[in-house]
């Protein structure tokens, strides 16, 4: 497994990690994800640390709490082994304290995690979501205090526009306070809006991206075709309406890509996907899922071998879009291109 520096923070995180989504799920999105319990989610453990994986992925939202008291259990006995990562901000009922990251939340959400997940410290703290009815000021405070405090080592956020997070991390440079590491972003060959001014923010201001859904929200898994109707066992027939949306042509154009390499190289549609992302820069960890021992075998064997520049270049152009304004004319006119080269694709 490859380590790598988490942003311009001192913090090695593995090249690939894994996602939680699935532990104790319940309800009408993560019971669709999966329901692995505590003795599936040590087993689970077991074969990613032994591959090298050693971040681990949850959230407070994930089956209200259960994804983060099922990897506790599973960390048990094993926690300076492992980094944890969590997330809040997002609702968990319907009270005015039950949402978003003013400092009253951010402190009850940090000691709720840390007793579910049955540890003093989380590795890495991420804002779910921008909060616009709370200052800027009053989150990077609270947040340094549970730096300070020992309970949050690293910080992150997740799913921020570029200006919510450049003005957040402005202003954590104008008072002193600590940088975000991460921003856990939505990223993949049939979502690549990263890559249009968030990927460019993150290399400049050394933020390290932690990608999520790398298959696209289970479209590039190797069982959907062009012409085919979608399996039956496929969770998009519940899910679809939660994750980012993709357009039938994208996806199959993609999906033909990856067909041709997998019967070029013996790899796997998912394995591909994967290894694509891991070249793109500013990508410090892609989050890997599974509802299963196969599922996670088959996506740790992302890592190990490198696609050709050539098959790249087939990806590439086979997820290509054209970029929204005020994007596109460094994309499509040679003199803006000259002035703003694109990191990617």
């Amino acid at each position: 497994m490859e380590y790598r520096r988490l942003g311009a923070s001192g913090l090695k995180v593995p090249a690939l990690s894994l996602g939680t989504g699935t532990f104790g799920g319940s309800g009408p999105l993560f019971g669709a994800w999966g329901t692995t319990d505590v003795d599936e989610a040590r087993r689970l453990l077991d074969i990613a640390i032994d591959a090298g994986v050693t971040l681990f992925d949850t959230a407070d939202v994930y089956s209200d709490g259960a994804s983060e008291e099922v990897l506790g259990q599973a960390i048990r006995g094993r926690r300076d082994r492992v980094l944890v990562s969590t997330k809040a901000g997002l609702p968990t009922g319907d009270g005015p304290q039950e949402a978003g990251t003013s400092r009253a939340r951010l402190i009850r959400s940090v000691d709720d995690a840390l007793r579910r997940l049955g540890t003093d410290y989380l590795d890495l703290f991420q804002l779910h979501a921008y909060d616009a009815a709370t200052p800027i000021e009053e989150v990077l405070a609270t947040l340094e205090d549970l730096v300070r405090a020992g309970k949050v080592r690293y910080t992150g956020v997740s799913n921020f526009s570029g200006w919510q997070l450049m003005k957040s991390l402005a202003l954590a440079d104008r008072h002193g306070r600590p940088r975000y590491a991460a921003h856990q972003v939505y990223y993949s060959l049939v979502g690549r809006d990263y890559e249009w001014e968030l990927m460019p923010l993150a290399r400049e201001e050394g933020v390290g991206a932690l990608v999520w859904s790398p298959l696209g929200w289970g479209r590039l898994t190797g069982r959907i075709r062009r012409g085919q109707p979608l399996p039956a066992g496929s969770r998009l027939h519940d899910t679809a309406d939660y994750g980012p949306p993709v357009e039938d042509e994208l996806l199959h154009r993609v999906v033909d890509a990856l067909d041709e390499i997998a019967a070029e190289t013996g790899r796997t549609v998912p394995q591909i996907a994967i290894n694509w992302l891991l070249r793109r820069p500013t990508v410090s960890s892609v989050i890997i899922g599974a509802r299963n021992e196969e599922q996670l075998r088959q996506n740790l064997g992302a890592v190990g071998w490198s696609l050709t520049d050539e098959q790249v270049a087939r990806l590439d152009a086979a997820s290509a879009r054209t970029a929204p304004y005020p994007y596109f004319p460094y994309r499509r006119q040679a003199a803006f291109a000259r002035l703003n080269p694109p990191l990617a694709g």
